[in-house]
């Protein structure tokens, strides 16, 4: 098993993922656990050759890390700016006619797309610290039925464990790495 040595994580979170707390407020603890899941992913990209970013290396799935960068971008654009605060901003990576293009479009620099999903993820906790309740409920969503901000937590701490999982294999395949 190959660790990453503490001088290449990157720099958003140098040596460490955020501690989540075992006691507390379950705002602290929701967006902790959302912030730790976040980390996990960029850890998992950390130190891989931007092309091999795009390379899908779990056959046959065409799966990539890249792919997963720009879907986790979009995933935070839309659940906490356009579903829960409702902002008019345009969707990342997806069109009606071109669904999956942020897993298989992958045109376009790999670190531009990490900045991306950096501010897409900034952009988040704005929305979470603008809430004053977890109870508060989203403008839009497109059943029409109301959405809490707990709810939207809830699901992303979900929708990053599940893409981690992948992760955690495509980075394996790419070069041996476990245990980020």
């Amino acid at each position: 098993m190959t660790e990453i040595p503490a001088e290449n994580l990157p720099p958003i979170w140098p040596g460490t993922r955020p501690t989540i707390p075992t006691v507390g407020d379950e705002r602290a603890m929701l967006t902790a656990m959302l912030d730790w899941h976040r980390a996990t992913f960029e850890l998992k990209c950390a130190d891989v050759p931007a092309a091999r970013l795009s390379e899908p290396s779990v056959p046959p799935s065409g799966l990539s890390l890249h792919g997963l960068l720009r879907h986790l971008a979009g995933v935070e654009r839309w659940w906490f700016q356009q579903q829960f605060a409702g902002s008019d901003v345009p969707d990342l990576y997806y069109s009606d006619d071109d669904p999956d293009q942020d897993f298989e479009r992958l045109d376009g620099d790999t670190t531009a797309a990490l900045a991306v999903w950096r501010a897409e993820c900034e952009s988040s906790r704005q929305v979470v610290a603008a809430t004053p309740s977890l109870n508060d409920l989203g403008v839009r969503q497109p059943n029409g039925k109301p959405i809490a901000l707990r709810w939207v937590l809830l699901h992303l701490i979900a929708e990053y464990a599940r893409h981690n999982g992948h992760a955690d294999l495509l980075r394996e395949s790419l070069d041996g790495l476990t245990g980020v």
